[in-house]
């Protein structure tokens, strides 16, 4: 049947994650495969997410675009990186404290940089299909063997073969939840795991020099559980008067605080608010111009929990947001994409040259992205749940008094911290609630180091997989009790 198929790569999402896997396979066979992009939207609008845009918060961190650029020589510029950063800071809900991590980092135009890679993917001989709503995966001998739709321009039912599909079509992705072949792969999240987010991209007139609410050269994080319940606001600079601002909430927390609050408020408003208690922004204006038309408003879903754990099956594998890939603290999805895709990019064409594409030759897939990424994120999954079941005096207390420089190190390079200053404190800790912060955080770095210890003995095979998993999700459901 190898000969026959139409194609030898389909990327099913022609969104960021797809269109770098299209570029790292086409790399890595020097342009010898067939490959097919497929996605939903018309050109040039590939790769928005809802009809609101192409909704993101836009900020990579500068070692992801490093990564992808040093091993496929794709090197990203004006306009689709829209303004560097020096770092991020997270403030605390009272502003008193400030924690800077490092990490230079750049805000994207996702706009632009849609047709900045559609024109490296041409350059690189891949072809592309758009508007397309692909339904299902066509099925042989137990094996993945192409993808079946509408082709939405012509009314008519479209369906392509290959010798691999790559799925890319985002966190709901119908053709992971409709998985229709025995697999180890994770087909439902659980809807705790999902975020609710919304952000404007607005231009205005600085009214203050306030830099712990906007800092052209860092990106903001305000803890706040008022503010933002089981997330957090971003002021993320697009500018020295743009500004990306938005919020991101777990749905039961938001439920709860209106609750509490006695208000139905629903995330717009929210985010209104947000950006009207901004004193550094006035008249604000939503962004337009070839650069912003149709994205100045938005919201969508992101995953916060570890990525799906496995992402490959018998001629199938999983990327970015359809493997639950954005990190569980932040929600940044772009940095774990573009790791994921350079990787899934190189191994797809290892399995294809080997003419061989079952689940144990994909397999290495899963390792390849934990030892560059994946390791750190079930514990990261442990400490937002922490973090979310915090009050705001709480993360006044503990950004205060827990974390040392040595923590954000760690949390910069997306580590788990160690919060040693918590052991050194003891005996002075004040009040019950706070000595129950300071066992949450402890108990938190020792499941960590337990959770990444794990994650880098991720079985070599497909047999050894229900054995990890099992003893994965029991350290997940003792931790997780911790923190309901």
């Amino acid at each position: 049947m190898s000969g026959q198929r139409d194609y030898d790569i389909i990327v099913a999402g022609g969104g960021l994650a797809g269109m770098i896997v299209a570029s790292s396979a086409a790399y890595y066979s020097k342009q010898k495969l067939r490959i097919l992009v497929v996605d939903r939207n018309a050109f040039p609008q590939q790769g928005m997410k809802t009809i609101t845009g192409w909704v993101c918060g836009d900020a990579v961190g500068k070692n992801t675009v490093d990564y992808m650029a040093e091993r496929i020589h794709i090197n990203w510029g004006h306009p689709e990186i829209e303004h560097p950063v020096k770092g991020v800071v997270a403030f605390s809900p009272d502003h008193e404290t400030k924690v800077a991590f490092d990490g230079e980092g750049y805000i994207l135009n996702r706009k632009m940089l849609p047709q900045r890679q559609m024109a490296d993917c041409k350059k690189a001989g891949v072809e592309f299909k758009d508007r397309v709503a692909i339904r299902s995966l066509i099925v042989e001998n137990n094996t993945v063997i192409g993808v079946e739709g509408d082709d939405l321009a012509n009314k008519t039912a479209f369906k392509k073969t290959a010798r691999l599909v790559v799925d890319c079509t985002g966190v709901t992705s119908v053709l992971r939840t409709n998985f229709p072949i025995k697999s180890y792969i994770e087909r439902r999240i659980d809807r705790d795991d999902l975020e609710a987010t919304g952000r404007y991209i607005y231009n205005f007139e600085l009214a203050n020099d306030d830099t712990t609410f906007f800092d052209p050269d860092y990106c903001i994080i305000h803890l706040d559980q008022k503010l933002a319940p089981g997330g957090y606001g971003w002021v993320f600079p697009k500018g020295k008067t743009k500004v990306n601002i938005g919020l991101g909430v777990q749905q039961k927390a938001f439920e709860a605080r209106n609750k509490e609050m006695k208000v139905s408020t629903n995330l717009k408003t929210l985010i209104d608010e947000y950006v009207q208690v901004n004193p550094t922004i006035k008249n604000p204006v939503l962004a337009d111009g070839d650069m912003d038309d149709g994205n100045a408003w938005g919201t969508w879903q992101v995953s916060v929990r570890r990525q799906n754990d496995c992402m490959v099956s018998n001629g199938y594998m999983l990327v970015g947001d359809s493997a639950w890939m954005p990190k569980p603290l932040d929600a940044g999805g772009i940095g774990p994409a573009i790791v994921a895709a350079t990787i899934a990019g190189k191994d797809a064409v290892e399995a294809l040259q080997a003419n061989d594409v079952s689940e144990g030759n994909l397999w290495k897939y899963n390792k390849h992205f934990i030892n560059d990424y994946g390791y750190k994120t079930a514990g990261l999954e442990v400490f937002r749940r922490m973090l979310q079941g915090l009050t705001n005096d709480q993360i006044n207390y503990g950004m205060k008094h827990f974390l040392s420089k040595m923590d954000i190190d760690k949390i910069t390079k997306g580590e788990h911290p160690e919060f040693g200053t918590v052991d050194k404190l003891g005996m002075m800790i004040r009040g019950a609630m706070n000595k129950k912060l300071a066992d949450d955080l402890r108990y938190c770095a020792s499941i960590n180091k337990k959770l990444t210890d794990h994650y880098y003995n991720y079985p070599e095979t497909p047999e050894g997989f229900p054995a990890w998993q099992k003893t994965l999700h029991g350290m997940l459901a003792e931790a997780f009790a911790k923190y309901k």
